[in-house]
């Protein structure tokens, strides 16, 4: 006969009780879809330069975790959220959906500890701690908390790694192993187009009724649409207002001299930076993208430790930001601890580089801005403003 203390049987009543507050089903990837990680997608800046691709925002094309011809990767105006990079945008997505997959099963399994590695070399270790009379739960009780806490960590899991992956772009790291990434660590709509990946993907994988594909599909269109989604000639027009302002160069080299360094985990949402006077733009609120957080699995009774094992080149550096005292110094990161230190030193780096407002949005002040602001330029006619500089070719981020 098996035993159970009475604050463990207390706990089983009380997490029995809740369960029923959450969805019966959930639609997550096919353990097919799951067996290996999500492709990768060649994403580019914002600017007009080399290399970016524009997208109109209501031909955005069908989500596709594996390779597809019909799925649209770029970068969108909104008027709510600015520039968004829908490229980034899916590799979020996917990854969430990739870990909740995998995450669910370990719960279920009542397992404690998870290991794997992301887009770059560095490995990922997370810790569960779970409530008293976890594995004593009747099944259909506990697979409906799993699904849940899975999402919710899930998304801050690849979230999380998606600011880690502007941390070592931002120190030199290759990604493509050929051009350093530093020219677009942290440019104006990575970290926003980041957590809006995991914000869709949880929307998605809530789904009762859809695949996670086709869920995502109508998610990202429905959250453009709502964000004021625009022509690809007014993403363009956008880009080219903040030349000189917020990044500098022509059509071949380009410097971001401002970086969005806001990575929303102190606040739990990103603003974005808008361009003002954008056409048929109103003068709405921008929208604050929620910030996915470890809080959220308080309401599951679950305690989480993760922690980033760093192999790249650009590791020493780092790891030197976060334990600034070598007598302390590890080598692994705890996000919850280390991201808001490191990011500190990075915030002033930027402003030593680039100047006091480095970091700071800036809307485009000049005549020459605001006549582009409002002339609504077709394409074509902004392709012949550029001159003979400009970005590389789009990468790997």
């Amino acid at each position: 006969m098996i035993r159970v203390d009475l604050p463990g049987k207390t706990l089983i009543c009380l997490l029995a009780v809740l369960c029923a507050a959450y969805p019966v089903e959930a639609e997550f990837l096919s353990a097919r879809q799951a067996r290996r990680p999500p492709r990768g997608r060649i994403a580019c800046l914002p600017s007009p330069t080399m290399g970016t691709r524009y997208l109109d925002s209501d031909d955005l094309g069908r989500h596709s975790i594996r390779f597809t011809l019909w799925e649209g990767n770029g970068i969108v105006y909104t008027c709510r959220g600015g520039h968004v990079d829908v490229t980034h945008l899916r590799k979020v997505a996917d990854w969430t959906a990739y870990l909740a997959y995998h995450l669910r099963e370990m719960m279920l399994k009542n397992e404690t500890q998870m290991s794997y590695k992301m887009w770059e070399p560095s490995r990922y270790h997370v810790e569960i701690d779970y409530p008293p009379g976890w594995e004593y739960l009747p099944a259909e009780s506990r697979n409906a908390i799993a699904r849940e806490a899975a999402i919710d960590l899930a998304a801050y899991l690849a979230y999380t790694a998606s600011v880690w992956h502007e941390i070592l772009t931002w120190h030199g790291f290759k990604g493509a192993g050929v051009y350093p990434e530093y020219h677009s660590a942290f440019s104006w709509e990575d970290n926003y187009s980041n957590a809006m990946g995991s914000y869709i993907a949880a929307l998605a994988l809530r789904d009762r009724q859809r695949e996670y594909e086709e869920a995502m599909t109508l998610y990202l269109d429905q959250t453009i649409r709502s964000l004021g989604g625009r022509p690809r000639q007014v993403a363009r027009q956008a880009g080219e207002a903040v030349r000189g302002l917020w990044f500098t160069g022509g059509f071949v080299i380009v410097t971001m001299v401002k970086r969005h360094l806001d990575i929303g985990f102190d606040t739990g949402s990103i603003t974005p930076w808008l361009v003002p006077g954008m056409a048929d733009c109103p003068d709405g609120e921008p929208w604050l993208c929620p910030v996915p957080t470890l809080n959220a699995m308080d309401k599951h009774r679950m305690r989480v430790h993760v922690e980033i094992q760093p192999r790249e080149w650009e590791k020493g550096a780092i790891l030197r930001k976060a334990y600034p005292d070598p007598k302390t110094r590890r080598n692994r990161i705890d996000p919850t601890k280390h991201l808001a230190v490191i990011m500190d030193e990075i915030r002033a780096e930027t402003i030593k580089r680039y100047g006091a407002t480095a970091d700071v949005y800036e809307a485009p002040k000049s005549e020459l801005q605001m006549r582009t602001l409002a002339t609504n330029a077709d394409p074509a006619a902004s392709d012949m403003s550029l001159d003979d500089e400009g970005t590389q070719p789009g990468h790997s981020r």
